[in-house]
């Protein structure tokens, strides 16, 4: 989710993208690390909106929400878990959430293209497995694996972190590698990132 210490002034994204596009290079962000999924994030909102933001990487999602929270850095886009129990804090306001859809979680947060930004990004888990598994087998590891995360009480415990299991196939979860890959590949070499 996309959020912002309190004192920018800002309520909505469009706000935010406004003030950014007329301070470019001023206002800085923080992420998790170089190459994470926040960093990435936060670069294709600039990156859209036509403005530069400066990054400050942290080495965890504590780290960046408590400098979000002391105004080191004016905005994160980081896991809903890092931002939602700091939320009682006068000193961050949430946004967006970065997903395609609103999250049936958080159903009152707009995503960022409802914002008009049209920016997406979703941290996910997945299982991989060595290449050269026999179709059959990998068939039925999935649905073991589907089983396993659409039980009330697993669905329970990630529903608890804000997150949703989405059972598939993995033809599926290839294509949202592939989709992914995609998403960001023109993000990191526009923002010329490297890992090092």
């Amino acid at each position: 989710m996309l959020a912002v210490n309190a004192s920018l002034g800002v309520s909505d994204t469009r706000a935010l993208i406004d003030i950014i596009k007329r301070n470019p290079g001023k206002y800085a962000f923080g992420s998790i690390g170089a190459g994470s999924l926040s960093h990435l994030a936060m670069e294709a909102i600039a990156l859209k909106s036509g403005t530069a933001l400066v990054h400050v990487p942290y080495a965890s999602s504590p780290q960046a929400v408590t400098a979000l929270l002391r105004n080191d850095v004016q905005m994160v886009c980081l896991p809903a878990i890092s931002i939602m129990p700091q939320l009682h804090s006068s000193g961050i306001k949430v946004l967006a959430v970065s997903t395609a859809e609103r999250s049936l979680l958080l159903p009152d947060i707009p995503t960022l293209k409802e914002s008009g930004i049209d920016v997406e990004a979703d941290a996910w888990s997945g299982l991989i497995a060595p290449a050269g598994i026999p179709k059959a087998m990998t068939a039925r590891i999935g649905q073991f694996v589907a089983q396993a995360v659409t039980a009330p009480v697993v669905r329970d415990k990630l529903a608890a972190q804000f997150m949703t299991p989405i059972p598939g196939t993995p033809a599926e979860f290839r294509a949202r590698i592939d989709d992914d890959i995609a998403r960001w590949s023109p993000v990191i070499e526009a923002a010329k990132i490297k890992i090092e």
